[in-house]
């Protein structure tokens, strides 16, 4: 959860300096990030500045957690935002290492349980 030491509530607005900061996202990320995610949609008043309310920075939270700490790429991220099946799901898979015959047969059973989930 972001950590603002602002002094605002927690429900309060936040301007995407406070976000970017509290998140430590570059501001220019997270506007890439609205063109990317059509929902994420933070208000905008004059000027065009933005302001993010809590269900925008939780979005934000969770788009940088699929795709920098889980590798997911912004098409994956999407698609597991809103729910649809991710073609992409069984290249986001953690690479393991195969070491023995056991570990490959094993490997080789769940690409095929993967690839015929993926096409059903």
């Amino acid at each position: 959860m972001a950590d603002f030491d602002d002094g605002k509530e927690s429900g309060a607005l936040r301007t995407i300096g406070e976000v970017g900061q509290a998140l430590g996202i570059k501001p220019h990320v997270l506007r890439y990030w609205e063109q990317q995610f059509p929902m994420l949609e933070p208000l905008k008043r004059s000027g065009g500045r933005r302001y993010y309310r809590a269900e925008d920075v939780a979005l934000v939270e969770r788009i940088d957690r699929l795709v920098n700490r889980e590798g997911y790429t912004l098409k994956g991220a999407r698609a597991a935002i809103i729910g649809a099946p991710d073609p992409q799901a069984a290249a986001q898979a953690p690479v393991v290492r195969a070491d023995s015959e056991d570990t490959l047969v094993q490997l080789k059973s769940i690409r095929d349980r993967l690839e015929r989930a993926l096409t059903a």
